[in-house]
């Protein structure tokens, strides 16, 4: 791929080279970022606002605007409105460049140039239309998309995960695996939206649609249209076994029809048949068609075939190409994803670093972001991705829920967290997890603090089992709150409510055998104790089966700088 040295938009690739190791060279980025972010804070500091347009004067709205400092190390990001406007506020005084890009235009760079302290500056950007942008390179006759430069890190193999390290107790390696399941469960779900493209619905129209195809292809079974239509709409109403006859008929009726073609592979993908799927997509991509478009979406949905087959390293490489030839904000996340659930956490950094650079607007980049960094131990960089990325839309309830998994195995609570986990309760206060994961960011608060959070602690899990009454989680901190207190009976109740909910929760049932213990109910402690034992031992060895059956990739970092810094 060609390496683009372009700046502002391209500085998360321009680091300066530190002879020192990781942690130094992040230090000083974060001391920059918030160094800068102290003064933009103040009455002193500057803004910069302006419009993007094309060189008809017409507005230009979704186009990324890039505002790098002069030392290179801080890029902040904005999209233009549906009237082309950008703003950028609470800047510090100092050197600046612009730059603005959007796809099928020719960039447009301004500056260097200064801000003053208090200062308001307004610059306008025109984007030259009919240039070829400095996202695409020709080869061959067909635009190429270029991921703007190599990436940093190639993975060479895959190994079984037998040592999957993790920091800290078996507890966060746990939580860890779980938020990188969860990231990947938010591929999956747009994987099916935009492969299919489809709003299945089961209105009338739609019957009567059915019913006349079906007509249709019994008079004329050599009807292309007609078994290629049907094939399709029973595979958009979810019943792709049923779609495979009318679909395969019209591919031999017209091997050359890539929409049929393409269906057809989904429906293999639908109904378990990958193999054959595989086979579609490979005969498809060997036509050499000219549409970057389609082969990118082809090169993905073949990284979804192998993953289904246990080919995770083919899988990769296949959505890399995807990205090579289309960096979309669903196939970077998705190799971002694919990265991460195989444990390749500094990669996955690097691309959902590259995918928030371009899409900044994206939540489940940013989330993605913030798994990733968990899983590498930095719990401030994480907390700080998923802070951002429920600021995005603050009615998405999934960075909440990531940040509630996080901070419920953590000791203390970063402001952020417990702000945006307050919000999330303001936003649904019907939500139970809403309630229970703001109850446990006040609960690890400072000590200092917990007498003063106590009351809303309380009230917050009771809300959560009052709305959930099979919360075994909730009463477990329940019981816990009243322990503390000394309220032994209401501790037990809690406890054993814990237990009746979720008979699987270990330490409910260790703490159930301590307060029995302390009640002189030896009996019923031992058994609670022998339950938490087995349960115990029962979790241990289906994690390490688990951890057993991943393939863990096998990578090399050409720049551990870059693969490790935000961008």
């Amino acid at each position: 791929m060609v390496r683009s040295h372009v700046a502002a938009c391209r500085s998360g690739r321009i680091w300066a080279r530190i002879a020192t190791r990781v942690l130094v060279a992040s230090a000083l980025l974060t001391a920059f970022f918030y160094g800068q972010m102290a003064r933009g804070q103040s009455q002193d500091s500057a803004t910069l606002q302006g419009t993007v347009k094309d060189s008809g004067g017409r507005a230009i709205a979704g186009a990324t605007v890039c505002l790098q400092g002069k030392t290179g190390t801080q890029t902040v990001t904005a999209l233009t409105d549906s009237e082309g406007i950008f703003r950028f506020s609470a800047l510090g005084d100092g050197a600046y460049t612009l730059r603005a890009e959007m796809a099928g235009y020719a960039a447009a760079n301004f500056g260097p140039f200064v801000l003053g302290q208090r200062e308001t500056k307004r610059i306008d950007l025109t984007l030259e239309s009919g240039k070829t942008s400095p996202l695409f390179s020709g080869s061959s006759g067909a635009e190429k998309a270029q991921f703007f430069d190599e990436p940093k890190f190639a993975v060479a193999g895959v190994t079984e995960a037998m040592n999957p390290g993790g920091h800290g107790s078996d507890t966060i390696l746990r939580t860890t695996e779980a938020l990188t399941k969860e990231t990947a469960s938010l591929s999956a779900s747009d994987v099916n939206k935009r492969a299919r493209s489809r709003v299945a619905s089961a209105s009338s129209s739609g019957a009567a649609s059915e019913e006349s195809l079906r007509k249709e292809t019994e008079r004329d079974s050599g009807n292309f249209d007609a078994n290629h239509g049907l094939g399709k709409l029973l595979a958009d109403e979810g019943k792709a076994g049923e779609a495979l006859p009318y679909l395969e008929r019209a591919s031999q009726l017209n091997p050359a029809d890539y929409e049929n073609a393409h269906e057809l592979a989904l429906a293999y993908v639908d109904v378990g048949q990958y193999a054959r799927a595989r086979s579609n997509v490979q005969i498809l991509l060997s036509r050499q068609d000219k549409s970057v478009q389609k082969r990118a979406e082809l090169h993905h949905l073949l990284g979804d075939v192998e993953e289904k087959l246990g080919n995770p390293l083919e899988a990769v490489r296949e959505y890399q190409r995807a990205v090579d030839l289309d960096p979309s904000e669903s196939n970077l996340f998705d190799w971002g994803a694919e990265l991460l659930a195989h444990r390749a956490f500094e990669p996955a950094i690097e691309v959902f670093s590259k995918g928030n650079r371009l899409f900044p607007r994206s939540a489940r980049m940013l989330s993605g972001l913030g798994v990733a960094f968990y899983a590498l131990g930095s719990y401030d960089q994480a907390d700080q991705r998923l802070c951002e990325a429920s600021d995005v839309n603050p009615t998405d309830p999934n960075p909440y829920l990531f940040m509630g998994k996080m901070q419920s195995v953590e000791p203390t609570q970063s402001e952020c967290v417990v702000e945006r986990l307050q919000r999330f309760v303001r936003l649904q206060p019907e939500n139970a997890l809403a309630n229970y994961y703001y109850a446990i960011s006040l609960r690890r608060r400072e000590e200092s603090d917990h007498d003063k959070n106590a009351a809303r602690t309380e009230s917050l899990l009771e809300n959560a089992v009052h709305l959930d009454p099979k919360f075994g989680e909730a009463y477990l901190q329940l019981g816990i709150l009243y322990a503390e207190q000394g309220e032994s009976a209401k501790a037990i109740a809690a406890y054993e409510k814990a237990t009746e909910a979720n008979p699987g929760l270990e330490e409910a049932h260790f703490r159930l055998a301590q307060a029995y213990s302390r009640t002189g109910e030896k009996t019923k402690a031992q058994a609670e104790l022998q339950l938490y034992q087995q349960l115990s031992k029962k979790t241990a060895e289906q994690a390490e089966r688990q951890r057993h059956q991943i393939q863990q990739f096998v990578y090399t970092l050409r720049d551990r700088t870059s693969a490790t810094t935000p961008q």
